[in-house]
């Protein structure tokens, strides 16, 4: 039944395609068809807006209109069954990272027949994108993982990232100096309601600047309402790990 409320309007002839609002919308009700952002469906648009200050064009605002009434069964569903919107195309400068990707770890099989010292320079990523900013709380490669969250210097710092950290988990990374905190925080949030994180690794620089991001990452957890063991592990600016500390969120 169609009832007049407020809901996504996209300008068209505004919109580039980037696709910024697929990735801030977590129901999934926003897919890049034909190089332009649509709305699929009016019952899983909550019309709340949240997706409207992602667009770099302005092309989104919220009107009032007659549209089916939002459907939260229908939204649950709609992602559950991986219904969700096809990740957007690469922008026009040729950038993935509206890609939603996840990759296949290799086989034990593939593993065995690769020297040790070629074993050692293989990637554990197992999804894309990495940042923070970029990764939707609805991304798949998210439910029930073992989440590393990294402050994106430790990358160049620890030489072993891959292969002492990355094995097994997904990754988000991030500045905690240069980049949104506030943004942060609503973000982890977010997909700390839906994801069912099983366990968080935070890893961080030795410099003050990067001790802000278990902060934020706890914040995000408590405005989530979720209970969620921690493992801090800082990094020296040598390339070493100091002591990790354990902590549970009560």
């Amino acid at each position: 039944m169609k009832v007049k409320r407020k809901i996504i309007k996209i300008d068209e002839d505004l919109c580039n395609g980037c696709g910024q609002c697929v990735l801030a919308c977590a129901e999934g009700a926003i897919q890049i068809i034909d190089g332009k952002a649509k709305v699929i469906s009016d019952n899983l648009c909550d019309g709340l807006g949240a997706c409207i200050g992602d667009c770099p064009e302005g092309a989104l605002e919220i009107i009032e209109r007659d549209a089916e009434e939002y459907d939260e069964v229908a939204v649950e569903k709609h992602l559950a069954q991986g219904d969700a919107p096809a990740p957007a195309p690469a922008m026009a400068c040729g950038c993935p990272s509206t890609h939603i990707q996840t990759f296949a770890p290799a086989s034990s099989c593939e593993s065995a027949n690769i020297p040790a010292s070629i074993e050692d320079a293989r990637s554990a990523l197992t999804h894309w994108p990495v940042q923070i900013r970029l990764v939707p709380a609805h991304a798949p490669f998210l439910k029930g993982a073992d989440l590393l969250i990294l402050a994106d210097c430790c990358a160049v710092a620890y030489p072993r990232l891959h292969k002492d950290m990355l094995n097994g988990k997904v990754v988000m990374m991030g500045c905690p100096k240069f980049d949104d905190t506030d943004a942060y925080v609503e973000k982890f949030a977010d997909i700390f309601k839906t994801a069912d994180i099983k366990s968080i690794t935070v890893v961080v620089m030795e410099v003050p600047c990067c001790s802000g991001l278990p902060m934020i990452v706890k914040k995000g957890m408590a405005v989530a309402g979720k209970k969620i063991a921690i493992k801090e592990v800082v990094i020296s600016t040598r390339g070493e790990i100091l002591e990790p500390v354990l902590t549970r969120i009560a």
